[in-house]
């Protein structure tokens, strides 16, 4: 039997009564009555499949060569829920011994059982309900790792566990949550970037059927998943019962098939794999259409791009540019708006290049959106810093307005995520950077919000990493546990990011311009640190909005700044009201109206009003 190298994807409820030679795809493939198994291995002189369908025989089911470097077989009573692997002679493996190896493509993998693949069916009820992704200017992002988020009794967090608490994500307004990688990695925690088995999802997060599960459940909740996959490197020690060295093969000493195997290889994580092979290529696109078409997966957040299209992996530097990294993001993004246009694709680059949004016509890797570090350094630094005088505005104002090309929603925005709170990476929480010993602080409280605020009125898509909307400190650990008593605890801060969240998807119809491409800095106070900018998408009442932002430790009754509009400006949101936090100052936050300004006035407005603003606050108006 040949079978196509093309990934069949089938996500119907029942399994169809078909014949094995008609079947395509990679792996394990159960048809009506069996299941056909399909591996690569080039260099191989002959591939077994052992498992309990024949008490693991060793000689038992020979896979026929197919003369390109894949090899297949039929086996009749193979089914679901039964355990394999590869056993595979090589001229390059001992004479004396075989290689026992993981199928690369298995979706299920038994890592505490020494690597056993389990044959899965692609079977699950999906319901009748349809999902809509938000349009990309509604999105707001909730970055979340499986294992932390809701942990109980020392065990980790599963898919379940985030089940229980997606009716408290919604009530917080967000539409859409970025799970860190769910692939099968050793023991019981991992931040997920140490993928050995893509195909596979961790086992004490749950099984395929509970991952698809999960994602039915948060589509009927209307929230969007978005999944981390890591395709810049392969790397942990299960890679030597799975992708290093597969069939035996290697040169200079390196990993075989999958990876480079020159300098090339390096990256400060793990193998690099090769991008120039053909089948290295299919096996990674393979795995993306396998989570947005199987899985129902509603857009990808790439790991370290820089890592894909350069040999360095940290700069911008065409001379160590590795071309076929560039031409495979350009497939698969090409191939994802061609199939599915509504699903996101968003790179972590970190490295400011606006080739990695181009279009792919153009030259540019195709991505829909990017982590936006710049956003990111620019309002830290000006939050954390000690003394009001060192709070550079002219680098807040910067941020606001960087983009990448035109677009705004090429860029997602965020004063946390996993990498910047990680202690692993000796980082801490914003609170916890602002007053370290004192994140609970009036300081901590009032800053961090400051840098929230300017996440969901900057244009971007914006991302908070769990635990943010409760004030969580300290550091962030993959085998730690958010405090969910924070969220009483500090319920003015949670209902402070509810507000904003609501504001930002123009909840009441009233702030439409938070969703629009447009913004004008308008007015930069450097000595005074306020800050105030426009933002709009058609322009007119409910859809014009000013945000003013006060970095300095001083209230103002009066403070005289220009605006687009004439008449009433109604404040829909005050961060010193007291009802966010009882310490806070309440501080004016009153409506106000503006009347036509001097010609020459400075912030070059037509109309002028008075504010009043209390200390490290952000008032947002609009008509």
């Amino acid at each position: 039997m040949t079978l196509s190298t093309e990934i069949s994807v089938n996500s119907s409820s029942s399994m169809p009564a078909i014949k094995a030679s008609t079947l395509t795809g990679m792996g394990a493939i159960p048809y009506e009555t069996g299941t056909a198994f399909r591996v690569w291995a080039p260099f191989a002189s002959a591939v077994y499949v052992a498992g309990d369908f024949n008490n693991w025989s060793t000689s038992a089911n020979l896979l026929t060569s197919e003369n390109n470097g894949y090899w297949s077989v039929d086996v009749p009573g193979a089914k679901e829920g039964q355990k394999y692997r590869y056993v595979i002679q090589s001229p390059f493996i001992p004479t004396d011994s075989v290689w026992w190896r993981t199928d690369p493509y298995c979706k299920h993998v038994l890592e505490n059982d020494g690597g056993d693949g389990v044959i899965v069916t692609d079977q699950f009820d999906w319901g009748s309900n349809t999902f809509n992704m938000p349009a990309w200017n509604e999105l707001v992002i909730y970055e979340l790792h499986v294992a932390s988020f809701n942990k109980t009794k020392n065990k980790p967090g599963d898919f379940s566990s985030i089940i229980e608490k997606l009716g408290t994500l919604k009530d917080l307004g967000i539409n859409a949550v970025e799970l860190m990688p769910i692939f099968g990695f050793p023991g019981e925690y991992s931040l997920g970037y140490n993928p050995a088995f893509p195909f596979d999802i961790e086992s004490n997060y749950g099984d395929p059927s509970e991952f698809k599960n999960f994602v039915k459940k948060a589509h009927e909740f209307g929230i969007a998943v978005i999944l981390d996959v890591v395709y810049n490197h392969f790397g942990s020690e299960e890679l030597d019962y799975s992708l290093r060295r597969f069939d035996g093969w290697n040169q200079n000493n390196g990993d075989g098939i999958y990876f480079y195997n020159d300098r090339r290889v390096q990256t400060a994580f793990g193998p690099r794999p090769d991008y120039g092979r053909g089948e290295v290529r299919q096996y990674i696109r393979d795995n993306v259409l396998m989570w947005l078409e199987e899985y129902q997966i509603d857009g990808l957040r790439f790991d370290s791009t820089v890592n894909i299209r350069n040999i360095e992996g940290k700069n911008n530097d065409p001379a160590n540019d590795i071309p076929e990294g560039w031409s495979l993001m350009q497939w698969i993004n090409n191939e994802i708006d061609s199939k599915m246009s509504w699903k996101i694709t968003i790179a972590e680059d970190l490295q400011n290049n606006e080739w990695i949004n181009r279009n792919t016509g153009a030259g540019g890797a195709g991505f829909d959106s990017q982590w936006g570090s710049s956003f990111y350094y620019s309002i830290f630094e000006a939050v954390v810093a000690p003394s009001d005088s060192a709070r550079n505005m002219y680098s807040v104002r910067d941020a606001i307005l960087q983009r990448f090309e035109t677009n705004a929603w090429k860029r997602v925005i965020y004063s946390e995520n996993h990498d910047e709170v990680a202690e692993i990476n000796r980082k801490v929480r914003l609170p916890e950077a602002i007053w370290r010993g004192n994140a609970d602080s009036w300081f901590a409280r009032k800053r961090s919000t400051l840098a929230a605020a300017l996440v969901f009125t900057s244009p971007g898509i914006p991302m908070i990493f769990q635990g943010q909307e409760f004030l969580e400190w300290g550091s962030w650990s993959d085998s730690g546990t958010l405090d969910w008593s924070k969220k009483d605890r500090f319920s003015g801060i949670w209902d402070l990011y509810q507000s904003l969240i609501r504001l930002r998807r123009n909840w009441y119809n009233n702030t439409r311009g938070l969703r629009g491409q447009h913004v004008n800095v308008h007015h930069v106070n450097n000595n005074d640190k306020v800050i105030a900018f426009h933002r709009w998408d058609n322009g007119g009442s409910g859809d014009d909005v000013v945000v003013i932002v006060n970095m300095g430790d001083r209230s103002y009754d009066r403070y005289s700044l220009g605006f687009p509009g004439g008449g009433t400006w109604w404040v829909r949101f005050n961060s010193d009201w007291n009802g966010y936090s009882p310490d806070f100052g309440n501080h004016s936050g009153y409506d106000t109206f503006a009347d036509r300004s001097n010609p020459n006035d400075s912030d070059g407005m037509p109309f002028r009003a008075n504010v009043g603003i209390g200390p490290y606050s952000v008032l947002i108006l609009s008509q």
